[in-house]
């Protein structure tokens, strides 16, 4: 799933390439995907694009005086950029593509989703506010603004294990399984602790953790391709994804909890005392 990172090295490659240029044509190939109905797709046409925003894992590309065109990718959507785009309206079918966005100059994206689970959204709204996913999002950790003492007011009164605390959108955005392993493995800390029991001390090892994470993320991605971003983001990281490899902070083999629908990894003895943590299947920790 996109993250933070790879979302914020996608806007800043849309805003080098469609920032200016008009939108002629959106195509829907998987009606699904499109969340909303008015403004209609068709409001988007002949508008230039001014800016592109990040809102936590949502991408917002804004219209001169028109609405917003705003996507969540979700676990396995991607958007693909084009050079020139093939000719002719793309066909429905079984395939990934899910949706095609025209300009005027023959350049242009598409939005894909692979496998069975269909969950990648566009919405065309006024204000991206509108967009549910969006007005419950708390803060962008790599704000300005976003210091110690309010991350430390955000886990005051947490009683939820700190892994599913930092994927809370609602808590703090952009933030998802994989970077929170690797934020978790930066802070030297096990995933099942509880969020209420942190000590100061642990709080800001936790806090400086989260920012320089994201923040060298971001920098590696900065400047990529689209489709580059990918395999970036899979060399950069540490441990999630790494099962049975060796840790590169300290040698031990990373290991694995599996839920129903995921998995974190982690090394036990930078992160839990030397201890495995119980493979709980089918826990609801990360729900």
């Amino acid at each position: 799933m996109p993250e933070l990172p790879e979302v914020e090295a996608l806007k800043d490659f849309l805003a080098d390439h469609v920032v200016r240029h008009e939108i002629v044509r959106v195509l829907p190939v998987a009606i699904s995907v499109l969340k909303t109905y008015d403004p209609p797709l068709a409001a988007l046409e002949g508008r230039e694009v001014t800016a592109v925003h990040r809102h936590g894992k949502f991408l917002d590309l804004e219209t001169d005086g028109g609405p917003h065109f705003v996507t969540h990718l979700a676990r396995a959507g991607w958007l693909h950029w084009k050079d020139r785009l093939p000719d002719g309206p793309p066909r429905p079918g079984k395939g990934p593509l899910a949706m095609r966005v025209a300009l005027e100059t023959g350049e242009g994206f598409d939005l894909t989703e692979a496998g069975t689970q269909k969950r990648l959204a566009v919405y065309v709204v006024r204000d991206p506010g509108e967009v549910p996913g969006i007005a419950r999002l708390g803060p962008d950790p790599l704000a300005d603004d976003f210091d110690e003492t309010r991350f430390t007011r955000l886990l005051q009164g947490e009683r939820r294990q700190i892994k599913g605390a930092l994927r809370d959108q609602s808590l703090i955005a952009g933030v998802g399984n994989a970077y929170s392993d690797e934020i978790l493995h930066a802070a030297r800390m096990s995933p099942f602790k509880l969020a209420s029991a942190l000590t100061p001390e642990e709080t800001g090892r936790l806090y400086e953790a989260l920012r320089s994470t994201l923040t060298e993320a971001v920098e590696r991605a900065h400047g990529l391709a689209a489709g580059r971003l990918k395999a970036e983001k899979k060399s950069g990281l540490r441990v999630h994804g790494r099962t049975g490899e060796p840790c590169p902070v300290c040698g031990d083999t990373i290991r694995e909890v599996s839920f129903s629908d995921s998995s974190l990894q982690y090394c036990p003895t930078c992160q839990t005392g030397g201890k495995p943590l119980a493979d709980r299947r089918m826990s609801r920790l990360l729900k």
